[in-house]
């Protein structure tokens, strides 16, 4: 069974439709829209700052979505996939992006619709990322335009997402 707790008297508010590991952590001021899904030994942690999530996310295994006290809420839009083991900390994503396994993106940073964050990247704070665009490196740059093919899967991944919490027996 998933850890849901409090901080403070703030539950999380999680849609009926979303699908939480058995192990995935949601604490705090967090809120999960519908088709939200939280991956093994994920953690979301609202309490020091609030998170919000559209519908359609997916946080894979092993990501922490966070933020820092008094300084940096995180918010995320419709469509975002955070990978594997991935960082996401006090920042907004905007719709449609995808977060590469491993990759960490730092306070106050803003990563713009239809964009893509390699895997291992960083995005060091206060940067902000240009729609549609691919950013790798550390510290991340614009490496090139999206194309269709990564277009392709951006768009997919949260589509597949959701399948897949389809596939898991209970």
């Amino acid at each position: 069974m998933p850890i849901i707790k409090g901080v403070k008297g703030v539950q999380p508010k999680i849609s009926k439709s979303c699908w939480l590991a058995d192990n995935a952590t949601v604490i705090g001021d967090v809120t999960l829209a519908d088709n939200c899904n939280v991956w093994f030994n994920a953690v979301i942690r609202g309490d020091v700052c609030s998170i919000e999530m559209g519908e359609n996310c997916n946080i894979q295994d092993g990501a922490v979505i966070h933020g820092t006290l008094n300084h940096s809420k995180t918010v995320f839009g419709k469509n975002v996939s955070v990978g594997h083991n991935a960082i996401v900390h006090g920042c907004i994503v905007e719709d449609s992006v995808l977060i590469g396994m491993g990759a960490i993106v730092m306070d106050n940073a803003v990563i713009k619709s239809g964009s893509m964050i390699a895997a291992g990247a960083v995005v060091l704070a206060n940067t902000v990322v240009e729609e549609n665009s691919l950013y790798a490196g550390t510290p991340a740059r614009k490496v090139k335009d999206i194309d269709e093919k990564l277009r392709q899967v951006i768009d997919r991944t949260p589509e597949h997402y959701i399948m897949y919490t389809s596939w898991i027996d209970d």
